[in-house]
């Protein structure tokens, strides 16, 4: 397939000599430092709140304090607009908020450490508060480091990038994953003998593998990009920038939360439940923008830092593509992780559901499968790099898909450890190849000029139907049963590898 995307085939030699070059080894330590943060919101800490004897139902609600990352596109504008005090003009822009990120990163993990959540209601909620900031300020440097990426090397190298970025991410979450409860264990808290002190000091030593994450960006280079496209206004401006998104973004969530009630559906009625889920979210963002073109027609906001901010990176994507070109391209990236997340969602069920022990579905999974997946990312980064993009990314889309089948041999065979292994394998390869090609493809669809917002929406979107889709998974298996279930995820994957077709296709094609 033609290289639709600016990315040129190289030989063999250069493209694993390019793996060794500085940016593409910075990426790995940078991935390091955005996967670290994620499980300390969700299994770590799960685990430490219910040693500590809170309930389950308490112990779930913290599963939203994850909730920036879906939205992270919310606020990515102000990344792109918004300079920083002292810290943009000795780092520049990019690294300057990316080290802020990581302090926030970092200070939230300690805060979540030196909270004992056994001491109340009071501590509980400082726990929660502790844990919507390290959500949020990770989320912020997911934002940047994907922004000081695409920046900092040409398209050549975009796809190793990706794949080392997203290797580092799987070792961050391994360490603050197994790694977390390993070292809890060690320092003397059971589900029998509950240690305050030994999570304290295990999210302690999380805090402290930041390090990794700090050096590598006072270590290395501040894109050529971040102090020119930066156009300079006035403080109180920005200031009023700020005031603006705080209003619109608690609009949004109030808006969301409030009128959740309206968009309640029966039980049961699963299609009915994801329209209006949909529609509970578009409107949401309708009311929140609707308050936000109002604020700036009342005088609140400068309206050309507005349009700015809000408008031309949207407006930006859609001229240089053309509108059916953007729509279908907007249909890829919505569409593209379907087939492996849906599955995912009830993978694990499936395992215990056949037979498999917890012991057994760890080490197949989070210890086995991570190997596979960070194998898969880089496999994927050097064929994308040797022979284009595009060609490697419907490759990963075949895959995706194909490779569900053999999850159909598995509910047939049941508790057989080989085919348990085969299915994680094929699963977690396929999955680590198209996850590195996907990367470097939303990366290169990107203006330079919007990097941070246009990339933090595409990574929202690509998520977002299948996560919602993903919650009717159990319905779907109880419908269809496993058999059945395997091979529907199979069959919603095809028609992404006609997406990525005709999309090489039109970008072929396009001036």
């Amino acid at each position: 397939m033609p290289q639709a995307d600016g990315q040129t085939a190289t030989d063999w030699r250069q493209t694993l000599l390019a793996l060794f070059e500085r940016r593409v080894i910075a990426m790995l330590f940078l991935g390091f430092s955005a996967g670290l943060p994620l499980l300390l919101i969700f299994s770590s800490l799960s685990l430490w709140l219910r040693e500590a004897g809170i309930e389950r139902s308490a112990v779930t609600f913290f599963s939203w304090a994850a909730l920036g990352y879906s939205f992270k596109f919310v606020w990515a504008p102000l990344v792109d607009r918004l300079p920083l005090p002292l810290l943009t003009q000795a780092l520049g822009r990019r690294r300057g908020w990316l080290l802020l990120a990581q302090l926030g990163v970092a200070g939230a993990i300690m805060l979540m450490a030196l909270t004992d959540p056994a001491g109340g209601e009071s501590a509980l909620a400082r726990m929660a508060l502790a844990a919507t900031l390290l959500g949020l300020t990770a989320a912020t440097q997911d934002i940047v480091i994907d922004a000081l990426r695409i920046e900092s090397a040409p398209p050549r190298l975009q796809a190793l990038m990706s794949s080392t970025y997203i290797a580092g991410y799987r070792v961050g979450m391994v360490v603050s994953g197994a790694g977390a409860l390993y070292l809890a264990a060690w320092f003397g808290s059971t589900a029998e003998a509950y240690s305050y002190s030994a999570w304290r000091d295990t999210y302690l030593v999380m805090a402290a593998t930041l390090g990794v994450g700090l050096i590598t960006t006072l270590l290395m280079r501040e894109p050529e990009t971040g102090q020119r496209l930066a156009r300079p206004y006035p403080g109180r401006d920005y200031l009023h920038l700020v005031m603006v998104f705080v209003v619109v973004a608690a609009s949004f969530v109030g808006a969301f939360f409030l009128g959740a009630p309206l968009f309640a559906a029966p039980a049961g009625d699963a299609l009915l439940r994801f329209a209006l889920e949909v529609t509970h979210l578009a409107a949401a963002i309708a009311v929140a923008a609707t308050l936000g073109w109002a604020l700036v027609r009342l005088g609140l906001l400068e309206r050309r830092l507005a349009r700015e901010t809000w408008i031309e990176p949207v407006a930006d994507f859609f001229s240089r593509y053309g509108l059916r070109t953007a729509l279908l391209l907007l249909a890829l990236i919505g569409l593209y992780r379907i087939s492996d997340i849906v599955l995912g969602v009830i993978a694990n069920v499936f395992y215990q559901d056949i037979g498999f022990t917890k012991p057994q579905i760890a080490a197949a999974v989070k210890t086995f499968g991570v190997l596979v997946s960070i194998l898969g990312g880089l496999l994927g980064g050097i064929l994308a790099t040797r022979f284009g993009v595009m060609r490697i990314l419907l490759l990963g889309a075949l895959l995706s898909a194909l490779t569900n089948l053999v999850f159909v041999l598995l509910a047939h065979a049941g508790n057989e450890p080989l085919l348990l292994y085969l299915a994680v394998s094929a699963d977690n390869l396929a999955a680590g190849l198209a996850s590195a090609a996907f990367v470097a493809f939303l990366s290169s669809l990107t203006s330079i000029s919007f990097t941070a917002v246009q990339y933090a929406i595409f990574s929202s979107l690509m998520t977002l139907l299948p996560k919602v889709l993903g919650g009717y998974s159990g319905s779907l298996v109880d419908g269809l049963g496993y058999p059945g279930f395997f091979v529907f995820t199979t069959l919603i994957g095809i028609p992404v590898v006609a997406l990525v077709w005709r999309a090489g296709r039109l970008l072929r094609d396009a001036p």
